[in-house]
């Protein structure tokens, strides 16, 4: 009209219209909000798998929560992520319009849009919201990811909340109730095992979850949010209400429980569903309350079958023997039982005052039903037999590692530990990785080379955690280095030498190029980031460094994206000994292991190309507590010549222990 193009704004425009053409059909129609309702204006950082906000209060006012807020009762999410849950609860028990802190709805651009009335509904509300602010219960929030805890700390405040909601970070394993609470919520929407965690530590988490809810919190009400049933039977206890809900295009289950006393109960582990830890009740119906079969402390009744009392027994025999070894020599982290039933593929390892159960994968001939069955028995016996709380039992599942998941971080729970070991202290992580930080089976590996390094300069390669460094400081080592592709690792590291008073220094290294000589001093404990096998090539060329004693505990196989080329110990050890030889001084030794089943070492062409002479460590350097599983590693020290292994090895035979 006025011979111009008008100004509109594509994100935010004054009224949006939208067309749906469908066939022959055209659809108009004026856009009233906006922006998704569901979007209140409060969330300033999202997670990676966020609860939306009117689904977040659904689950609330299912699971009652206006109710029990009016009692007095507390409000706690222990996988709070971003505050979603927590900020809905403070805003419906202080009766805050939802929306109410946005600014913008599509409906204010519009001409004969009633501003006094809708002004009059904002200031309405605002009253509202200033009353309901009195007497806000205590709400609580943690969540095992310190980024998410910040996140959420944040939106709290967007929100308008501080103050009114507690935030930590605490993992699953460490739920307990509130102090000075006696009673309230419990509200969770975990993962489902699609963005956050793998499938095996997804049904950990569930099972940790409903441990700490049946052993702490008698008398709380709990929600929980989950997509499968199979996921819900994990949690062992019995739904006395159902509600079907949508997470976007996911279909979920809320699960209401009464918690403690007459309002949960355990089905026997032979039941008839097979699912080991309990059911899930038909929707809506209430469960009638029935006397619990007898059942350990995680609320698993394995005694009422033979495998179980098996399993105890074994259990039992072999704390009895190891138990007294390892009091002997002074061990506190031991394996315990390893696969020794066919029935029950586990390893038990034992660390201080806490357990590690791995669970190796089994075949697909194997029923989940009978795999669940199992697991849940592993579990509750282990609690039993050795006093533990399910708190203090970790699980995980190991199965053959493809492509690069062995180096990726498997969950982001944070639960490190500090354990002893050979008089030193050592940082592990039962839950994050593949594996803990600390390779039991190479005790005395770890240390013969604490004796073997007073005054010399040691190198480690694919130095992982750095155990067998703080070996060799601690036996006196003039110097160590150690090289590993793993930044993460290599801090791991450096935190393990400080632990023990040795502080070390980290250098930037290029991974594809080792950077070796620029770093290396001869005094003092670097950790280098380098591919192992390039950063010996450029070592071995140079006129830098040479090392007195050398550990290499290699991978089976590396495909490292950071790596050059792959590594396989079957196919590339000679070059990577041929590399470490140019490297070794006159007299020095290398100590070389891999956990390869059948590997075959070729003893004629080391000899022929690097002069080394090998001499089989492996029967010396499996401890008691591996002797069912002698392959677990295989060992060699290499020396110059014959005469020089043979009598460097017979100089130390009295002081290699068991």
């Amino acid at each position: 009209v006025c011979g111009g193009r008008s100004i509109v704004q594509p994100t935010r425009p004054d009224v949006r219209i939208d067309l749906h053409i469908h066939q022959d059909v055209a659809t108009l129609s004026l856009d009233l909000s906006g922006e998704a309702l569901s979007n209140r204006g409060y969330r300033i950082r999202g997670g990676e798998a966020p609860l939306r906000e009117n689904l977040a209060a659904a689950v609330l006012l299912r699971a009652g929560w206006l109710q029990l807020s009016r009692e007095g009762a507390a409000l706690l999410d222990p996988m709070c992520g971003t505050g979603t849950l927590l900020i809905e609860g403070v805003a419906m028990t202080a009766d805050i319009a939802p929306g109410l802190a946005r600014r913008h709805f599509g409906f204010l651009g519009w001409k004969q849009f009633p501003r006094e009335t809708w002004s009059r509904l904002l200031a309405e509300a605002g009253e509202r919201a200033g009353v309901g602010r009195n007497g806000i219960p205590g709400v609580y929030g943690f969540d095992a990811d310190p980024v998410a805890v910040e996140a959420a700390a944040t939106n709290v405040a967007a929100a308008g909340f501080e103050g009114l909601v507690r935030l930590g970070v605490r993992s699953v394993a460490e739920l307990s109730p509130p102090s000075g609470e006696r009673g309230g919520l419990v509200v969770v929407n975990p993962p489902y095992g699609h963005r956050l965690g793998t499938r095996a530590d997804v049904v950990e988490l569930y099972v940790t979850l409903a441990f700490h809810l049946r052993q702490s919190f008698s008398g709380w009400n709990a929600a929980i949010l989950v997509e499968r049933e199979e996921l819900g039977r994990q949690l062992g206890l019995r739904a006395h209400k159902v509600h079907r809900l949508y997470n976007g295009s996911l279909p979920c289950r809320l699960l209401h429980f009464h918690l403690g006393g007459e309002g949960w109960r355990q089905r026997e582990s032979s039941g008839a569903d097979g699912a080991g830890l309990g059911t899930i009740a038909a929707e809506t119906q209430e469960s009638e309350a029935t006397a619990a079969p007898k059942t350990g402390r995680s609320g698993v009744a394995w005694s009422e079958s033979r495998s179980g009392r098996e399993l105890a027994n074994r259990f039992r025999k072999n704390l009895r023997h190891l138990g007294r070894w390892a009091r002997r020599e002074g061990i506190s982290c031991y394996r315990l039982y390893d696969r020794d039933l066919p029935d029950f593929n586990f390893a038990l390892d034992l660390y201080e005052d806490w357990a590690l159960i791995q669970e190796y994968a089994a075949p697909d001939n194997v029923e989940k039903a009978t795999v669940r069955r199992r697991r849940n028995t592993v579990f509750a016996v282990a609690a039993e037999v050795l006093g533990l709380d399910p708190g203090q039992i970790f699980c995980r599942l190991r199965e053959r590692q493809r492509g690069t998941d062995q180096y990726q971080r498997h969950a982001a729970r944070g639960a490190v530990k500090e354990v002893g070991e050979g008089g030193l202290r050592f940082l592990v992580n039962p839950t994050d990785y593949l594996d803990t930080g600390l390779f039991l089976h190479h005790r005395i590996t770890r240390g013969l080379i604490r004796e073997w390094t007073e005054g010399l300069a040691f190198l480690s390669l694919f130095s992982y955690t750095g155990a067998a460094t703080v070996y060799a400081a601690a036996g006196g080592a003039a110097s160590t280095t150690s090289v590993d592709m793993s930044r993460t690792y290599l801090r791991w590291a450096k935190d393990n030498l400080a632990l023990n008073g040795f502080q070390a220094t980290l250098e930037p290294g290029d991974v594809r190029r080792g950077r070796a000589h620029a770093v290396w001093s001869p005094r003092g404990h670097q950790l280098i980031q380098a591919d192992c096998v390039q950063w010996l090539a450029d070592a071995g060329a140079s006129t830098g460094p040479r090392y007195d004693l050398v550990f290499a505990d290699v991978p089976t196989f590396s495909n490292s994206k950071r790596m050059r080329e792959t590594f396989d110990a079957e196919r590339d050890h000679v070059a990577l000994l041929r590399g470490i030889a140019s490297v070794l001084e006159p007299g020095g030794r290398v100590v070389f292991s891999t956990n390869r089943r059948r590997f075959r070492l070729d003893e004629a062409a080391i000899a022929d190309q690097t002069g080394l002479v090998a001499r089989d460590l492996t029967a010396r350097t499996i401890p008691p507590d591996f002797s069912r599983r002698p392959y677990v590693h295989r060992c060699w020290l290499f020396s110059r010549s014959v005469g020089a292994a043979a009598c460097y090895c017979g100089a130390n035979k009295g002081s290699e222990q068991d």
